[in-house]
């Protein structure tokens, strides 16, 4: 991992001088990204600046890479996993000079030109100019791992690995696209298919895509667009399921290898289920030593992840580090400010919190640490939320999910029509939003994995790649090797319900090299789910932190007036108590705020090494089962307090003589006969306290806490104004 920068002349003109302040300080700001080296290259139309991070050949891999003519300059940020291969298809008169992974790319594009990348695995960003023709090549991988960014006007473009490079410019746009980013449906967690443009948050900012190549003539700034790679559209008919099986895992094993070569140390997250686990299977046999981090929160602690990485790490008898984050930890406002900063999204949330300071706590303990493989974008593409999406645990129902999220996504852009569907029919034939459209999508499937394709660079790679950079690390995902990803995405329809629900390829794959315990094992979300809670609970402490400062700040960035409503804003924050919940509207809330954070520094960009990151946490010394205790939630419930059940909760009983509580007509709770939270709730009345209800049944605190803690998270319950 690298980082890269470079600013060109787009009307035949040289560059001034007053070019290198600028390519010093872009230099600067992507320094955590390249920590080991630092070249800067001013030359006529074109000035590059690259940091380097030395994992391929640390002493001898330095950039940029100029060919023998010295007519090609390429700088890149990532890896070539398979140069060695490559290098040797290469024509005999071809020479390396270096050990660097990336050389080889000269050299085929010298051999092919826009088509250079045809046959490249890895993941990589590049800019390459070619001084004989006077054009500038950019590029990206097949699943924008690798991020390169830029804004462009009739004379410059000026380009970063990350945006707040571009920042640096005085000449840049420095505004926070409020208009775009709120049409974006992950914010809001609407059930929606992902958009067709990846969105920077950011106006003026654009990305150059994935898996194609741009050309722009540094004469006159006129720009080619060149698509190397596309998800395969053909199914794989003749294909049965023990052959796909039998190849998925000869690709992930494949893959693994290529991921785990490197000539300084990696590490792996292992998070306790399949997919860290495949990797750790894979990789451990190849490196001499491998260590294993991973996050101890009361999250990981409930749904099982935590205890499942300890023993499948002790099963391989590899080096295992667990990170502990207590029960009341909280990052300050300014440790979330800077975490904001880095990864350049309003969708950072608790999973990229999590994730960096595991980073952190890795290079803490292994210093010479430089890379880590992760089990990362394995769900989106081998059915890993088929059983999430509107399911009713079978195939059938996954893809009737996927034809709601389908039609939703269709009516959102025909508001008219959508009038239509009030309920879950309409008088209106669904091909009527299709008029003028193309026709319609009969494949729901086929479009939700295009879908998911987009959703990996808006989200999962994007804060994969901030997270580890913030520490000097490179994120390596196996999964999204595209020879594994094209063999998931052609298995033909009559054996997706077999292959593709509940990612049956891959357990399938991995029944040989893992322990059934594993294999078997429920996928379960890094922090979703069991112990959600947790998670959002340290969001809501965070967010009303020091008077709320993170939230105020928000509400008075430039923009905010206009797109946020403040008093609601408050309001929601305030409902959600001590955020002790699995309602998304914590994290909605929280990207709100985030919104405004991003305006506000976009218009006055801090500098990522004045925000404090706050201290490294501690290892967890003893085993996962022995922490129960101190991930215990246990509500202060104010004896002197009215109880009182929600608005919209009724406590009712039926003629079989069973109690329950009822909310918008469904049975939310139901009590066993004569309990004490029972005999509790009926004596409630408007002026009694906690303390005189429990006196008036025979009952103390202890004998109904677990219950009432659970109507409080439910919001069923809760106190008298």
């Amino acid at each position: 991992m690298c980082g890269i920068a470079c600013i060109a002349r787009l009307d035949g003109q040289a560059l001034g001088p007053e070019t290198d302040s600028l390519l010093h300080e872009m230099a600067d700001i992507l320094d955590h990204r390249g920590p080991d080296d630092r070249e800067l290259l001013r030359d006529g139309p074109v000035g590059m600046a690259f940091t380097r991070l030395s994992l391929v050949d640390p002493a001898n891999g330095g950039q940029p890479l100029v060919s023998d003519d010295g007519s090609l300059v390429l700088i890149a940020n990532g890896e070539v996993y398979n140069h060695r291969e490559l290098a040797a298809s290469l024509p005999g008169g071809a020479r390396l000079r270096t050990g660097s992974d990336c050389e080889v790319l000269l050299h085929l594009y010298q051999q092919r030109g826009l088509d250079f990348l045809r046959d490249v695995r890895g993941m990589f960003g590049v800019i390459l100019w070619d001084r004989a023709k006077g054009q500038l090549i950019l590029a990206r991988d097949r699943f924008g791992i690798k991020p390169l960014y830029y804004q462009r006007d009739d004379q410059r473009i000026v380009l970063s690995s990350e945006i707040k490079g571009l920042f640096a410019d005085p000449a840049a746009f420095r505004r926070f696209d409020w208009a775009r980013s709120l049409s974006v449906a992950m914010l809001p967690a609407s059930p929606r298919f992902a958009e067709p443009d990846i969105c920077t948050w950011f106006e003026g900012v654009k990305s150059v895509p994935a898996a194609t190549v741009l050309r722009i003539d540094l004469r006159d700034g006129q720009t080619t667009e060149h698509r190397y790679w596309t998800l395969p559209t053909e199914q794989d008919e003749d294909a049965t399921a023990e052959s796909l099986i039998g190849r998925y895992g000869e690709l992930l094993e494949a893959s693994v290898a290529e991921c785990a070569t490197a000539d300084t140390e990696l590490g792996l997250f292992l998070s306790g289920g399949i997919d860290s686990s495949a990797v750790l299977a894979l990789a451990a046999p190849r490196l001499g030593e491998l260590h294993t981090f991973s996050a101890v929160t009361g999250g990981t602690h409930d749904n099982g992840d935590a205890e499942n990485a300890e023993w499948i790490a002790r099963e391989f008898g590899v080096p295992h580090h667990k990170v502990l984050f207590p029960r009341d930890h909280t990052p300050s406002p300014e440790e979330w400010v800077r975490l904001l900063w880095l990864t350049e999204t309003p969708l950072c949330g608790p999973e990229a919190y999590y994730k960096h300071e595991l980073h952190r706590f890795a290079r803490q303990e292994r210093p010479e640490l430089r890379g880590m493989l992760l089990g990362a974008a394995s769900d989106e593409f081998n059915g890993g939320y088929s059983r999430d999406i509107l399911g009713d645990d079978d195939w059938e129902s996954f893809l009737g999910g996927l034809a709601y999220m389908d039609r939703e996504t269709r009516l959102e852009r025909d508001p008219g029509l959508a009038r239509w569907w009030a309920g879950d029919e309409s008088l209106i034939a669904l091909s009527a939003l299709d008029r003028g459209r193309g026709g319609r999508v009969d494949d729901v499937y086929r479009a939700y994995i295009e879908s998911e394709y987009r959703k990996v660079q808006q989200y999962n790679v994007w804060h994969e790649d901030r997270t580890a950079a913030g520490s000097g690390v490179e994120a390596r995902v196996p999964f999204l090797d595209h020879r594994l990803v094209e063999l998931a995405v052609t298995v033909p329809d009559h054996l997706r319900s077999r292959l593709l629900w509940d990612k049956r390829i891959l357990r399938d794959a991995m029944t040989s090299r893992l322990p059934e315990r594993i294999v078997q094992r429920p996928k379960g979300p890094f922090f979703y789910g069991t112990g959600t809670r947790h998670a959002y609970r340290m969001l809501v402490r965070l967010l009303r932190a020091d008077d709320h400062h993170l939230v105020e700040r928000a509400l008075s960035a430039p923009g905010a007036d206009d797109f946020i409503n403040a008093d609601a804003v408050r309001r929601r924050l305030a409902a959600l108590g001590d955020g002790d919940t699995d309602s998304p509207e914590v994290e909605i809330l929280l990207r709100v705020v985030n919104m405004g954070l991003l305006a506000e520094m976009a218009a006055k960009p801090p500098r990522l090494e004045d925000l404090s990151a706050g201290a490294v946490l501690s290892s967890l010394g003893g085993p996962v089962a022995d922490s129960g205790e101190m991930f215990a939630l246990r509500r202060d419930f104010d004896t002197d307090g009215v109880l009182r059940l929600s608005d919209d909760t009724m406590l009712l009983t039926d003629c079989k003589g069973e109690w329950f509580l009822l909310r918008e007509g469904q049975i939310e709770y139901v009590f066993e006969e004569d309990s004490p939270v029972l005999r509790l709730l009926r004596h409630l009345e408007s002026s009694t306290s906690l303390g005189g209800a429990l006196e008036a049944v025979g009952a103390n605190l202890d004998d109904v806490r677990s219950e009432l803690d659970e109507l409080f998270s439910q919001r069923l319950l809760g106190w008298a104004s």
